[in-house]
């Protein structure tokens, strides 16, 4: 999806959240920010975690963070 919305949206720059680029479920326009879906996030870091840790390092090092006006959205889907 990630290629789609660069191509789509050529002119805006934005902010990704490295190593998730499967988990993007699409763009906020108004901001021009990406959407992650939570659930697939968690399914990646499962691959190298157990779920707990999976869960605890997403809170902590990913959707914890903010990066000004351009931070991510993290829609928390049904993931359980």
């Amino acid at each position: 999806m990630i290629k789609q919305i660069l191509e789509k949206y050529q002119e805006h720059e934005f902010l990704k959240a490295d190593g998730f680029d499967d988990a993007i479920i699409g763009v906020e326009e108004n901001e021009m920010r990406l959407i992650y879906s939570v659930s697939k996030c968690l399914k990646i870091l499962q691959k190298d975690m157990q779920e707990l840790d999976a869960m605890e390092y997403f809170t902590f090092n990913v959707s914890g963070s903010y990066f000004a006006e351009k931070t991510p959205i993290w829609c928390w889907d049904d993931f359980y």
